[in-house]
């Protein structure tokens, strides 16, 4: 109802004379439609850390969002994709997701139960969740990221509706 008011707005708009705005674009993250993309772990989300974008590539800063759940929890795909990769990085477990548009999910600590070049749905089990990921307050917490390119975004993003704006009219009405 409110996108075909906003539709309307602008249609007459145009027809009126009147100049066009836009907004500015959201966050690539957001404009995926909120329907396509869920959470990685059942039930109420407990952000016990939140993203902290760095403020260079490669400085200080916390690259995603550390979700509690309990250890054995299975951990699943945020959106449909393929895995990209599935195993150790580091010493530690970790599934990646490749999704539309250049958009990429990781989850780790997570034992996996797909491998790379996999297809999966949004809500498919990629594994089960591992104690052990470092500066987590409740013992086991899931760390999930969100990149597109090499730009890291909060993937709580993928989980809200992105915001919509009217603009007042312009100076003609």
């Amino acid at each position: 109802m409110l996108r075909t008011a906003a539709l309307g707005v602008l249609l007459t708009a145009v027809l009126a004379g009147a100049p066009a705005t836009r907004p500015a674009p959201a966050p690539a993250a957001a404009r995926v439609p909120a329907a396509a993309w869920t959470a990685p772990v059942d039930g109420a989300l407990e952000v016990t850390r939140p993203f902290d974008a760095p403020a260079e590539r490669w400085g200080a800063g916390h690259r995603g969002v550390d979700l509690a759940a309990a250890p054995g929890t299975p951990v699943r795909s945020a959106g449909e994709g393929v895995v990209l990769f599935a195993g150790l990085v580091a010493g530690r477990p970790v599934v990646s997701v490749a999704h539309a548009g250049g958009v990429r999910t990781t989850y780790e600590p997570v034992t996996p139960v797909v491998r790379a070049g996999q297809r999966v749905t949004a809500g498919s089990v990629l594994g089960t969740l591992l104690p052990g990921h470092a500066g987590c307050p409740t013992g086991t917490c899931l760390h999930w990221g969100l990149l597109r390119g090499q730009t890291y975004l909060d993937p709580l993003l993928l989980l809200r509706p992105p915001r919509l704006r009217l603009l007042p009219p312009g100076p003609n009405g």
